[in-house]
């Protein structure tokens, strides 16, 4: 029941992250006089790092884990060079579909 707790959790943030992801590039084009903040998705990055951790301590399937883990890595380096570089890197919109399919898959996959 825990880790089905912890997938929700983990889809949610997830698809806010990529809402956010999708819609805040929009939003620069408007004149409101706002700026991308990567401190946000930080937030995001750790939030789903506590998630996948926590699901996949326990975790047998050796592929779902190398999805969630891979998905997660490639939001870091796309934070990181956002952060470095400030260039924002498509990466994280490929790791957090990611991050939602193995949500998806895992909460499927649970006894219910």
């Amino acid at each position: 029941m825990k880790s089905k707790i912890l997938d929700a959790v983990g889809i949610s943030a997830a698809v806010l992250c990529l809402i956010h992801c999708i819609v805040f590039p929009l939003l620069l084009i408007v004149p409101l006089g706002i700026s991308h903040d990567p401190y946000i998705d930080l937030v995001f990055l750790f939030i789903g790092a506590v998630v996948v951790f926590r699901i996949t301590k326990k975790m047998e399937n050796r592929w779902l884990k190398f999805l969630f883990w891979i998905s997660l890595s490639l939001i870091f380096i796309s934070i990181l060079t956002d952060f470095l570089f400030e260039v924002h890197l498509p990466l994280i919109y490929i790791g957090a579909i990611g991050l939602i399919t193995g949500h998806i898959i895992n909460f499927k996959n649970h006894k219910h």
